[in-house]
């Protein structure tokens, strides 16, 4: 049967070589067959430059971009970890960029597709910082520092986010609910599938008068996970690494 998978919230890094091993390990093995992949963001736990030579974003590339040969077909929404990710990258590993929000129609369903993120519309310090770190200028900036100073940079700033939110609630970093029916509503859909909370569930809710669902992909910390759309319908699936 035909189907089309969806992950997000890989979190990629070398000091986690398991989850990257059951990445590659999807990759090989879940994903071939699949019309397509999509990716909704944070594939990488950081990202500071298509020019970064790591090890690990070369093997990354490699394994996508046989997956794309193979014919299937590979897609991209950025995360709020590796927004910096650019065209670069995205040729070396076979992989489309999309913009922030989506619409794809499978199989006679409309649906739409976005990282996550800015619906947490409580979480205005992160909602300010997010609207600064989007800056084109402020972008090209930081991209040409040295490679070194980008590094070092990186690092206070996911330091300082970790502090940030162990004082922030759980509800304040989840989506709002509103701004989930708002987008809903503006796109004229009835399932939306998203990831970035790393709360995976299937939501039910009532959008444009009719039932609706809001599907929400986790992190791959001690399990993946994948949302697989078919003629039948889409599916939550998690499995272990």
């Amino acid at each position: 049967m035909p189907a089309t998978l969806f992950i997000a919230d890989i979190h990629l890094s070398q000091d986690e070589p398991a989850i990257t091993a059951g990445f590659l390990s999807f990759l090989a093995r879940e994903a071939p067959g699949a019309d397509a992949l999509y990716i909704l963001g944070d594939l990488f736990e950081v990202w500071i430059g298509d020019d970064d030579p790591n090890p690990l974003h070369q093997q990354v590339a490699a394994a996508l971009r046989q997956l794309s040969e193979s014919g299937v077909r590979c897609y991209f929404i950025h995360g709020n970890r590796d927004f910096l990710l650019g065209q670069r990258f995205a040729r070396r590993a076979g992989m489309q960029l999309l913009p922030a929000e989506q619409i794809v129609n499978l199989y006679d369903q409309r649906l739409l597709i976005m990282h996550g993120d800015t619906l947490c519309t409580d979480d205005a310090g992160y909602q300010r910082f997010r609207r600064q770190v989007h800056r084109r200028w402020l972008q090209r900036l930081f991209l040409a520092l040295p490679l070194a100073v980008r590094q070092r940079i990186a690092s206070r700033m996911r330091n300082n986010s970790r502090q940030a939110n162990q004082h922030k609630s759980l509800e304040i970093m989840d989506v709002n609910q509103q701004a989930v029916e708002q987008v809903m509503t503006h796109y004229q859909v009835q399932r939306l599938i998203h990831g970035h909370t790393h709360r995976p569930a299937v939501h039910a809710l009532e959008v444009n008068h009719a039932a609706a669902e809001r599907m929400v992909l986790g992190a791959w910390h001690h399990e993946g996970s994948m949302i697989k759309v078919t003629p039948d319908g889409a599916q939550f699936i998690a499995f272990p690494l």
